[in-house]
């Protein structure tokens, strides 16, 4: 039960830090409100699933990983996605704004 526990507050902070990571980037009128916390909370599910798989929820020395790892990962994941599809999608608007204006 406590593993659950883990995977609970993983979702929790991870979809938290997606809003965060939302709100405070000023261009996010580029990708919608749902891109980095959906990206943050499967990528933080599927690396607990694989390390509470692993084990690692049970070994002494290894209680932290399913509790800290997929956050960071998540967070990491969401940053990383979200300035990705940021500078692509202005680099095509931009491209199509050029080619409306050329008529």
């Amino acid at each position: 039960m406590e593993t659950v526990w883990s995977l609970v507050i993983d979702i929790i902070v991870t979809g938290g830090l997606g809003f965060a990571l939302w709100a405070a980037d000023r261009r996010h009128g580029k990708y919608g409100i749902m891109l980095p916390v959906a990206l943050g909370v499967v990528v933080a599910c599927v690396v607990w699933i694989v390390l509470v798989s692993a084990g690692t929820g049970y070994m002494s020395g290894l209680i932290w990983m399913p509790w800290v790892l997929p956050m960071a990962l998540g967070v990491a994941a969401s940053f990383v996605l979200t300035k990705f599809v940021e500078r692509s999608r202005e680099k095509r608007d931009i491209a199509d704004l050029n080619k409306l204006l050329k008529g």
